[in-house]
């Protein structure tokens, strides 16, 4: 599925780059028995529903030429949501001062978990302060999984 998925990419983001749109996530899996094709997109200024449809025609139009994809699956685009997923650098330097849930592949210092606010990038490591303002260094390379918390 990774090899799906690293193709697919390099055939999307030409198209996003030519929008101003930027290529959030993209999912691939097997969903109450069905194949899902998912991208998460977004743009300065938020992600509107018009831009999604347009997206989602062109990426159909280009996935059915190329025919990376060898059985039928469903195609879905959205907006990464409230909750987005923090993935590459540049998220973790936008959303700076913004409270995040980060796991780790990894224990760092015996801990996996961490609901902290993020304090910026250094190199390839992401400065975070937790609730009992402690620093943590978080490498990029060791993050499972993170993404902004919904605060209400």
């Amino acid at each position: 599925m990774e090899d799906i998925i690293s193709s697919v990419k390099e055939l999307v983001v030409p198209i996003l780059a030519d929008n101003n749109i930027e290529l959030v996530d993209i999912e691939y899996r097997m969903e109450a028995g069905r194949r899902v094709l998912r991208f998460f997109i977004d743009k300065e200024g938020g992600i509107t529903l018009d831009d999604c449809e347009r997206i989602s025609r062109e990426i159909s139009a280009i996935l059915d030429v190329k025919d990376i994809i060898h059985h039928s699956y469903s195609l879905e685009v959205s907006s990464p949501g409230i909750d987005r997923p923090l993935v590459k650098k540049m998220d973790f330097i936008r959303y700076r001062n913004k409270k995040a849930y980060i796991k780790t592949k990894v224990p760092i210092n015996g801990r996996r978990n961490f609901r902290v606010v993020i304090e910026g990038v250094e190199d390839d490591s992401v400065v975070v302060r937790d609730s009992e303002s402690r620093i943590w260094n978080i490498p990029i390379g060791s993050i499972e999984r993170a993404k902004l918390e919904i605060i209400f």
